[in-house]
This record gives structure tokens, sequence and C-alpha cells, in this order.
């Protein structure tokens, strides 16, 4: 026997949640919108899929079309469907999160009118936002605060070359706690994924430190092992 299926009249949007660490500030990519509702309002990168697109594609889209940046890997997260979280009917909104070196290379520039400029704000600063976006905001920073214990992805936002100071800062930051630099470095140094390079700090008027490179080979032979990487 056929099954026939109700009609359907939900909406589906993607949001965005992307992540990068400068100057020992964790920072959040936003978007100034220019389309009610919300219009002038800041919020997530965000919009609505379209029919003939896949989900994956649709953010990567969207994503593009809102910032300019492209070729960032993102992870779905977490779906967000409450009946009234958009003011113009009922939008069901799939999250995806990313973490980026933001290293000055990376030029942020909408290529749609529906944003009128994107920015980087240092996640303490975080401003009021559109829709239910700064509950989306807080589940992805759970998130990576909940994964970075078990994974090294804090090295997804750290430069290539990296002193063991700037690592601590951003556990610090993302973890919201300040830990103990001794304990810390002895921990980080055990696991054997960083490798020291024969190079210091340039450009700096103070002592220069030593530089450290994440290497992903031997993380790779003890991915099978435990690790816990906070303090």
């Amino acid at each position: 026997m056929e099954t026939i299926l109700p009609k359907f009249d939900s909406v589906f949007s993607i949001d965005c949640v992307i992540f990068g660490f400068d100057d020992g500030e964790l920072k959040i990519l936003l978007i100034k919108r220019n389309e009610e509702p919300f219009k002038d309002w800041w919020a997530l990168p965000g919009n609505i899929i379209q029919h003939d697109q896949s989900i994956d594609l649709a953010a990567e889209r969207i994503l593009y079309e809102l910032t300019g940046l492209k070729d960032i890997f993102m992870e779905q997260f977490h779906t967000f469907g409450d009946v009234n979280r958009h003011p113009q009917g009922r939008v069901i909104t799939v999250a995806y999160y990313a973490m980026i070196r933001l290293n000055g290379t990376k030029e942020l520039k909408p290529i749609s009118n529906y944003a009128s400029k994107a920015v980087w704000i240092p996640v303490n600063d975080l401003p009021k936002l559109a829709f239910d976006h700064e509950k989306i905001f807080s589940r992805g920073f759970d998130k990576i605060r909940n994964k970075i214990s078990y994974q090294p992805i804090a090295f997804e936002l750290l430069p290539e070359k990296f002193t063991l100071t700037q690592l601590q800062q951003l556990y610090e930051v993302i973890l919201s706690k300040k830990l103990d630099k001794r304990n810390f470095r002895k921990k980080m140094l055990n696991y054997g994924i960083l490798k020291e390079l024969d190079e210091k700090q340039k450009g700096v008027s103070y002592r220069a430190a030593k530089l450290y490179k994440f290497d992903k080979r031997k993380y790779a032979k003890l991915f099978q092992k435990e690790l816990t990487f906070s303090s």
C-alpha cells in the first residue's frame, strides 16, 4: 500500500559558526544583515538552502556569498528547529562550525547584498545577535570547548609555527580558565606531537621564545590512544 506523505511547508537554512584566533583572542565571524527581518543587526553567516542544492554545498555557497571565504572545511554540529525561531514562519536551520587561522590573508568581502559587511569580533565582545543566533553560537562554542579536551583541534587556529605561550593562551581562552604554565607545557610536550624547531620568534621586543609545529604524523600514530589535552 502506497504511503501518502503530508504536505511539507518548512523552510531549511544554514548558519555558520566560524572561529578564528588572533593576537591572543578567540574571534567569531559575523555579518551585518542588509535585509529584513533584523536589518542592520549582527548575525552569524546564514541563509536559505536552495531546493536543488545539497546541504553541504549550500553551506559552502552561503559562507562564500556572505563573507567572501571559500575552501573552508566545515562540519555539521546541530539542527535548530524551534517553531518560532524565525518571525516569518517555520525555518529549520542546520548549523556548521569551522576553525581557521587568521593570518591577514583571508579578506572578508560579502558577494551578496544580503550582508553589508563581514567582520571578526572577539567572542568576549559578542553583540546582541539576530534570531536565535546567540543560542547557536553558544552551542558551537560548547562544541569546540568539549572537543579540545580530546582532539588537537587547537592547532587548526594557530599559525603553522607557534610558541608554547601562544598554545597555552588559546587553551585558556577556549576553556575560560587559567592553566598552570609548568604543568601545561609538561603535558603537551609529553604527548610527543609537538616538533621543536631550530627557530625563535622574530620581531618581538621581549626575549624570543622557541617555535614549535604540530606533528601530524606522530599524532596519527597515537590516534588510537585516548589523549586528554585539557589541563
